[in-house]
């Protein structure tokens, strides 16, 4: 495995933020903080006509056909920026359509991804249960040709102005997931307030939503969970370029910030400070595109790899914000500076997908099922 970027994945890189900082500044972003669109719809346009939303879709439906890599590095880039886009989700259920219902659903929704013209996001996680497979309890049943979806989602984020929703429901005892029109009868979401202002999270309710049966995906409980490793990755690419801001800042800080006549970054003890914090962001650099890598290549290890990295850039994301804000002393913390909405993001992606124990837990079993832990 090659643990180097490529020239082309250089680029992706380098293009993604210079599309954010030219069009999606920190003013732009707090503008944006308190309006009740999920998306900045003029930047995600330029974000479509980049490709971001086909960058990991088949090339037949108008994707490039790239993986798991290319999108760690444009989410890294995103949340580097507080972007308010729909990357992530979107993502997320186009490989889930193009592993195991493109032969169907392709042609109808996958252009419409590639393209931007729609996007779409998964409904999983449920309230008061874990982020995992066994926290889902919504359930569906079959009548007739159709089925009928019934249960609450939360966290769905960037659902209300979503195309469409990939529900995952219990359904004929096994796990399964069903592609939803967002705006089908029966299904309503309302807003909910939360730590983190630069995305948009919603609960969605199911009652009675009837969904054809062809837009049942293949695959079972197996092929959920490797989606939900592929999203737990993801999610640990925008806590990277989240760390990644946060040391930036602090830094700056350190080098302007005069106490007892000399800059603070001068001290011994706030250069063991900053020091640390880059350690626990190449860490997490590491552990996350390693993880991406290993998915791209099929690796037998793709899973726990995606635990680990989960596991260790939750907790280092939490510990970078909280250095983070004792560097810069209480203004971290003020609504003027632009330190605590990195501080809130940073929360809310220790906990999506599945905190660090949860992940931790799953890693400890797949380490007892492997050959040699026995």
């Amino acid at each position: 495995m090659n643990f180097e970027l490529s020239d082309e994945q250089a680029m992706v890189r380098a293009a993604s933020r210079d599309l954010l900082s030219d069009r999606a500044p920190i003013e732009r972003v707090r503008a944006w903080l308190d309006r009740e669109e999920d998306a900045d719809s003029e930047v995600w346009e330029l974000a479509a006509e980049s490709g971001w939303p086909g960058l990991a879709l088949p090339e037949e439906y108008g994707g490039a056909g790239q993986g798991l890599v290319e999108l760690a590095l444009v989410a890294e880039e995103v949340a580097r920026a507080l972007g308010r886009v729909p990357f992530v989700p979107t993502a997320v259920v186009g490989r889930a359509l193009t592993a195991a219902g493109a032969t169907r659903l392709g042609a109808a929704v996958l252009p419409e991804l590639a393209s931007g013209s729609a996007w779409a996001t998964w409904a999983l996680a449920e309230p008061h249960t874990p982020w995992t497979l066994d926290g889902v309890h919504a359930t569906a049943r079959n009548d007739g040709i159709e089925i009928v979806l019934d249960g609450i989602k939360t966290a769905v984020q960037d659902a209300g102005g979503a195309d469409w929703l990939l529900v995952t429901a219990r359904h004929e005892g096994a796990l399964a997931s069903f592609l939803v029109d967002r705006h089908a009868p029966g299904v309503t979401a309302r807003r909910q307030q939360v730590i983190d202002p630069t995305r948009a999270f919603y609960e969605v309710r199911f009652e009675d939503v009837r969904v054809p049966s062809d837009r049942r995906l293949d695959g079972g409980p197996a092929e959920i969970q490797r989606l939900l490793d592929d999203a737990a990755v993801l999610h640990c690419a925008d806590a990277l370029g989240v760390m990644e801001r946060m040391l930036e800042l602090t830094v700056e800080h350190t080098k302007v910030r005069v106490q007892f006549g000399r800059p603070i970054g001068s001290f011994q003890a706030v250069k063991h400070a900053c020091a640390d914090m880059a350690m626990l962001v190449h860490g997490a650099r590491a552990a996350t595109y390693y993880a991406a890598m290993a998915a791209d290549a099929g690796s037998a290890d793709a899973a726990r790899s995606a635990c680990a990295a989960a596991a260790h850039t939750s907790q280092s994301a939490g510990e970078v914000a909280s250095r983070a804000l004792q560097l810069h002393g209480g203004i971290g913390f003020t609504w003027e500076h632009d330190l605590h909405l990195y501080l809130r993001r940073a929360k809310a992606d220790s906990v999506m997908y599945g905190d660090a124990d949860v992940h931790r837990d799953r890693l400890c079993a797949l380490l007892r099922q492997s050959p040699a832990f026995v």
